[in-house]
Formats: structure tokens, sequence, C-alpha cells
């Protein structure tokens, strides 16, 4: 009957015109327009800071890995999820248990864990929301300077086209529509501290055991808990995610990440 479902609505889908998107290749990050947008980034992201910090080796190159890891992280976190239909189709499907990622949170819980990875000096993260509670709400994160914060920052959106990475300058959003989010930053910050050894292929959170979360047709979304407490020991979604981890130590032995 499962199996059944999910054929139908794969075609339901096809029927309507939904387009696939693909996760981005590995090279991807390194195409000309993506070098081209790393190094704006990169340029953006050290004016956040002041005019002394600017020239400094250190500072640059803090801007250059938190610039060139947003980009080929996105990818890296699209290919792991395994996600081929971007924003909020990709939505459905993960509400219809489809598909096991690939909501506007799980990219910024992944996005967050990935840059995470080195201290920041000169640079901080931070999590910000459009819409919160309005039935359309859109989670990203942010790169912001150690002074300064939201909303002079750098939004990242690595959901809305499936791993390739959309950037925004906070100021120039509708600051009506979108908010921080300290909260959740928080939270992100104490579970990855800076430095984290956790893999590309580790979730904060997974849907619960609950037998009638496995399939819904009308993609309803799930009820989601923290893949480390003991209520997760049993949830299928925990077993899918240690195959990942599995499958990460062969595909990329040595490396946390496979980017």
């Amino acid at each position: 009957m499962k199996r059944y479902a999910q054929r139908t609505l794969a075609v339901l889908m096809a029927a309507i015109g939904l387009s696939s998107c693909s996760p981005p290749s590995i090279e991807y990050p390194n195409s000309q327009l993506v070098t081209e947008r790393r190094n704006k980034l990169c340029e953006n992201l050290l004016k956040l800071l002041p005019p002394e910090q600017q020239k400094l080796s250190a500072a640059q190159e803090e801007a250059r890995w938190l610039a060139d890891t947003s980009y080929k992280a996105a990818a890296g976190i699209a290919r792991v999820n395994d996600s081929n239909f971007p924003g909020w189709a990709g939505n459905y499907l993960v509400n219809s248990r489809l598909q096991d990622r690939g909501l506007c949170w799980h990219y910024q819980h992944d996005m967050y864990r990935e840059l995470r990875r080195r201290p920041l000096k000169y640079f901080k993260l931070g999590c910000c929301v459009r819409d919160q509670g309005k039935g359309s709400e859109h989670n990203c994160l942010y790169i912001t300077g150690q002074n300064t914060g939201w909303p002079a920052a750098w939004v990242l959106d690595a959901w809305i086209w499936n791993g390739r990475l959309q950037v925004h300058d906070a100021r120039e959003l509708d600051l009506d529509d979108w908010e921080d989010t300290p909260a959740y930053a928080t939270m992100l910050n104490d579970f990855y501290t800076e430095g984290h050894t956790y893999p590309v292929e580790h979730w904060l959170k997974i849907r619960d055991k609950r037998k009638w979360y496995e399939l819904s047709i009308f993609g309803m979304p799930a009820k989601y808990i923290e893949s480390w407490t003991p209520e997760a020991q049993d949830a299928p979604q925990l077993e899918s995610m240690m195959k990942n981890v599995k499958k990460g130590k062969k595909t990329h032995p040595g490396s946390l990440i496979n980017y």
C-alpha cells in the first residue's frame, strides 16, 4: 500500500509539472560562476568588519573559509540528503514521508553544523526566519561580524534551490517579514560547539517513531525529536541517518565532510 501511494504521488507530481532539481555535483562549487559568487561573498563579509580589521590576513582568511565552505557545504548537504526537488516541492515530499530531508530548517541546521567546524574570531553565525507562524515560514542562517549583528548580515539559503546556495543582504530584505531568531542560534551553538567532529551525515533532529507518521499523503508535518535522546533509539529515521554515516565513512574515509 505504501509503495503504491508513493508511486501514485510521484506520477501526480510529474503530471502537474514539477521539475526535478537534482543535488549539485561535487564540481559545482568550483564552476566559474560559483567561484565568482564565492569571491563576492568573501568581499561582502569583509565589509561587515571595521576598516582596520578588513586588512588583517587572519580576517581575510576567515572570510574566505566561510565563503568557500558555505557554497561547498550547501551542495554537499543536498547530496547527503538525496533531495531531488527544491523548495516547497521538496517540503511536500518530506512531509509525505517520501524523502528523509529537505525542509528549510533541515538545511539551516545542516549549514550551521558545517560552519561550526572551526572557531571564528571575526565573524559569527545567527539564525533568521521569514513569516514566522504564518504557514509559509522560511528558516535560514546568516553570517555577521563579531561586533555587529542582525540585520548587518548575509543570509544563506541552501534550501530554495536544493543545495545551490542563494545569498541575500539582510539589510535589503523586508524586515517586517524577516526577523532574527537568537534562540535557534543558541540551541545550535550549544549542540554543535566550535570545532566539533560530527560528520556531515549527522542530523540534530529526526522524525519520531510513531507509525502514523511513516506516510501521510496529505503532507502533514511530523513531530521531530533530538537524535541523541533515548526516545530516538528505535526511530526509523535514526536508522537512515546511521546508514548515511556508514556510507560516508566509505565514500570519504578519514574526512568528516564530502565537499
